[in-house]
């Protein structure tokens, strides 16, 4: 039996559930609600499974849906309301659950590092069946928040570079995870691509309507350049904010290599972005000649050469300190003059 034949088919379930921000609570409150919310999403997958049959294998969550997102804190007081160290209850906790369901459970979260005290990561993790954390992803592009480029040399010297791009061989595939609006980035889906993934698991919190938008055109177009499957989670409305609760709803999807929409949710808490995936499809396809494998025609030294001329956003070094919010607008500020020098945006 050849590896195709070997290749399971499961089911991929986007769970588009509500997220409760903890902006308004102090510090004890907000670990209480993060940890009420673990088990409302315990029981909204074991009810899903229950309903779409014992062969869901992997489930998706969408961004931050813990917490919901940072609106104005300083970034070390965000970092001890809702930063969940990788040792923590938080994570205990999800590990139970992808055990007790014995699923591949991917999520989204703000996360703490030790060795970079007062600062936050945005990160995309997968907990197998198991309940072992099987990739862990650091969001590299964030206008706001602090990213690994932030304090990129030392970043590097602690977790080493396949830290930054992270690829999950596993039972049901070779996973990464693409966080929010870097669904925009085709570089990285592409490097992930390249080193083998196959399924990207996307936790989204975007904006919801009936019109195309950016982030859903995106969806579909890094399937079809890296013949990957996308399962991208979205919340189902955003609560404990003045933020309209409606404003980051629905549009949870799995996309198949193809780039054909399997499986959508309309608006409100929903377990309707479900669908197959054909590991053993997906292989075929990637092994098949043609104009069509795209894969294989990447020419990686032509874009390599190309983009090292160019100078855009830098690698930084924080040196153990921590940023007050304007240090945000200032990197992103930069990257504007520079480009602005280069003659490619307007002076």
């Amino acid at each position: 039996m050849n590896r195709d034949e070997q290749a399971p088919a499961y089911r991929a379930l986007a769970l588009q559930t509500a997220c409760r921000a903890v902006n308004a609570l102090n510090d004890t409150d907000a670990r209480t609600a993060i940890m009420g919310a673990i088990d409302r999403i315990d029981a909204q997958i074991g009810a899903s499974i229950a309903f779409l049959g014992p062969d869901v294998r992997l489930v998706v969550l969408p961004e931050y849906v813990l917490t919901g997102f940072p609106m104005g804190e300083p970034v070390d007081a965000w970092a001890r309301k809702a930063a969940l160290a990788p040792d923590g209850a938080e994570y205990t906790a999800l590990a139970a659950v992808a055990s007790r369901h014995g699923i591949f459970l991917a999520a989204s979260a703000y996360e703490s590092d030790p060795h970079f005290p007062g600062l936050y990561f945005q990160a995309s993790t997968v907990h197998d069946p198991s309940g072992t954390c099987v990739l862990r992803y650091r969001r590299l592009h964030s206008l706001y928040s602090p990213t690994p480029y932030d304090v990129w040399d030392r970043y590097l010297e602690v977790h080493g570079p396949d830290a930054v791009l992270p690829v999950a061989r596993t039972a049901i595939g070779a996973l990464a995870a693409i966080a929010s609006e870097e669904i925009l980035y085709p570089e990285l889906a592409r490097a992930l691509a390249l080193r083998g993934a196959e399924v990207f698991v996307h936790s989204s919190a975007e904006a919801g309507s009936p019109l195309a938008t950016p982030k859903d055109i995106a969806k579909s177009a890094r399937a079809i350049e890296n013949l990957a499957y996308v399962v991208s989670a979205n919340t189902g409305g955003h609560t404990g904010t003045a933020i309209p609760a409606a404003s980051t709803d629905g549009l949870s999807k799995i996309v198949a290599f193809t780039g054909q929409v399997l499986a959508a949710a309309g608006p409100g808490e929903s377990m309707v972005a479900n669908a197959e995936i054909d590991l053993a499809a997906l292989r075929r396809y990637r092994a098949r000649p043609g104009m069509g494998n795209l894969l294989a025609r990447v020419k990686c030294g032509l874009w390599a050469a190309e983009y090292a001329r160019h100078d855009v956003e830098r690698p930084r070094d924080l040196g153990g300190a921590i940023p007050d919010r304007g240090y945000f607008a200032e990197r992103h500020r930069e990257s504007l003059d520079r480009l602005r020098e280069a003659g490619v945006v307007p002076r």
